[in-house]
Parts: structure tokens; sequence; C-alpha cells
């Protein structure tokens, strides 16, 4: 196999594919990335339902917490991958498609919320009860973070935004590829934090004392969310 380096720093691979090898470098897009992380951050650190679902979850077991992080990350990656081949613009575009994704996350939100607030009224809460909550398996886990990350359609619309705004026209392709990498580390690292603190015995323990009032109080954010999520635009 040859590579020849031609003039103007061009170099020719088999199959006639071309990089500009000297554009390659991720430093001379330090700043976008930085700045792209930041923004990144704080959208993870703000309160909704990433966090509602996370910590919830979490106060029962750390694994179904750090699972339903996952999931919910591995779902902003699809919608940073979505945002990057531009698709994110076009499901905006596409009112239909917007409103029905929008709509079943709305739904999705509720249900949850719902089953809490059932849990809540009907449940006893007892150490059984804890033990029980804590089998929930790793794919069940992993489907609910990603089935809540997923159905939220303004993440894609945010991400199109956000890399339109911020990423200079024509950026060599391992420059989105390095951008959709940090979504997912950030996003992964951010939540699972959240399931590591919220599933600390001392909290779990004081949580298990008022486990009513912040089931109840977990499942109407849920609720309300959704609500919410039905009725903007």
């Amino acid at each position: 196999m040859r590579v020849v380096i031609e003039s103007g720093g061009l170099m020719t691979l088999p199959f006639g594919f071309h990089c500009g090898y000297l554009d390659y470098k991720l430093m001379d897009y330090l700043s976008q990335l930085l700045t792209l992380s930041g923004i990144i951050l704080l959208a993870c650190a703000s309160p909704g339902p990433d966090f509602v679902a996370v910590t919830s979850h979490a106060l029962n077991s750390q694994r179904s917490g750090v699972f339903v992080a996952l999931g919910i990350a591995s779902a902003v990656v699809v919608w940073a991958t979505v945002a990057i081949l531009g698709f994110g613009l076009l499901i905006k575009e596409l009112f239909w498609l917007y409103e029905a994704i929008r709509m079943a996350g709305a739904i999705y939100l509720i249900y949850l919320g719902s089953r809490m607030l059932i849990g809540v009224f009907k449940g006893k809460y007892d150490q059984q009860n804890l033990t029980d909550v804590s089998r929930v398996s790793v794919g069940q886990s992993w489907r609910v973070g990603f089935l809540v990350g997923i159905t939220n359609p303004k993440t894609a619309t945010f991400f199109a935004t956000l890399f339109v705004t911020l990423l200079p026209v024509g950026a060599p392709p391992l420059v989105y590829i390095a951008v959709v990498a940090m979504v997912g580390t950030i996003t992964s690292l951010w939540l699972c934090l959240l399931a590591s603190v919220f599933s600390i015995g001392r909290v779990r323990s004081i949580y298990a004392s008022i486990r009513r009032p912040v089931d109840a109080l977990m499942g109407a954010a849920l609720v309300g969310l959704g609500v919410r999520m039905a009725t903007s635009r």
C-alpha cells in the first residue's frame, strides 16, 4: 500500500481517499471543543427527566442507577450523531416526526411517574421491597434510561443548533468524531457520578426512612415533566 504526500499537505490514500492531514490536528479546534464541553456539562447538570430517572433508580440500587445513566448516555450519543449528520435540523423541520417523538417521550415520562405514584399509595415500604427493586436487571435499567433519552427530540435540535453555531464549516471528520465521543463521555461521567452519590449508604438510609414522600415527589416530578413536554413547543 502506497501513501504519497502531495504538495499542499494532502495525503493520497488507496481508493482515491484524500484528507488534509495537517488539518486533522484537534488542537486547531481546542477552543471550540472546550466551549462545547462546558455547555454540554451545564446541560447535563440542569435538572430534568435524566436527573429524576437516574436518582430515583440509584436510591434503590447503585447498579440500576448506573445502567439507567448509561442508557441515557447511549441515547444522547445517538442524538449527537444524528445532529452531526444533519438530521437534527431535519427533525425540527419535519413537524409530524418531531411531534410524534415528543409525545412518545411525554407519555413515557408520565407512565414512569404514574407507576411511582401508584407504588406510593399501594406499596409496602420494607427491606424486602427494597431488595426486590435492587434485583431489576441491568438490561431493564439500561432500557429505561435509553427510552427516557431517545424520546426527547429536543436533544437533537439542541445539538444541531449548538454544532452549527460553534463548529466551523468544513471541519475535518476527526473533529466531529471527537465531539460525539466527548458528548458520550461527559454525559456518562456526570450521570454515573449522580448515581454513585445517590446510592451512598448514608443517603440510601435517609431515603429508606422517608421513602414514601421522596417517591411521591419523584413521581410527581416525572409526571410534571411529561406534561410539560407534551404541552411545550
